[in-house]
């Protein structure tokens, strides 16, 4: 008696499963890609500067005579809406006459120069020594117009010199600082007998 043995060849089926992992994803992906009009508002391309500079000095010179020497420990630059150097940390600017005599010191915590308009406003502890006359003065903000070759302010100024103080409701000078006015002077002042 033989035995009779079928012998059939099985390919088993491959079922198709999905993994939920990658679909996820994918899923997760799509969602994300979208554009949040939030979002993009949130960053606003016109905060972010053009250039930023560490350590600054500058020198500004007509004619070949040096006239001021700025220096900073930050400046930021930007292009809009309306190009702009900004001073986050202050500046110290000199102003001076002849090749090594200053004439006049500015120092504030915050300025910023509207490069169109040739105006920088100095903001914030501004201290401004005239040491031809020996006063220094204090206030809150300064600006300098150098294309109409002035520097004010309306704010509310103090100047010392010696034992003499005296108030003001700002002060006016050309650029170059000769003889600045107070404006609606009073004060104090120590007379000798």
């Amino acid at each position: 008696m033989s035995k009779r043995i079928n012998i059939h060849t099985h390919t088993p089926t491959r079922r198709r499963t999905f993994s939920t992992l990658p679909c996820f994803c994918l899923l997760f992906l799509l969602a994300a890609c979208r554009n949040d009009m939030d979002k993009i508002l949130f960053f606003d391309h016109k905060d972010v500067p053009l250039q930023a500079l560490d350590s600054v000095s500058a020198i500004r010179s007509v004619e070949g005579k040096v006239q001021m020497k700025l220096s900073a420990d930050r400046v930021l630059t930007y292009g809009s809406p309306e190009r702009r150097t900004v001073y986050p940390d202050g500046f110290e600017m000199q102003i001076l006459e002849g090749p090594n005599r200053t004439v006049a010191n500015i120092r504030a915590d915050y300025a910023i120069s509207y490069d169109e308009k040739k105006i920088i406003e100095a903001r914030n502890n501004v201290v401004v020594i005239d040491y031809r006359s020996g006063d220094t003065s204090y206030l809150e903000s300064l600006v300098w117009n150098s294309a109409e070759h002035r520097i004010f302010s309306h704010d509310p100024v103090k100047s010392v010199n010696g034992q003499r103080i005296t108030y003001g409701d700002g002060i006016e000078s050309d650029d170059e600082f000769v003889a600045p006015q107070i404006l609606h002077q009073r004060g104090t002042m120590t007379i000798d007998e």
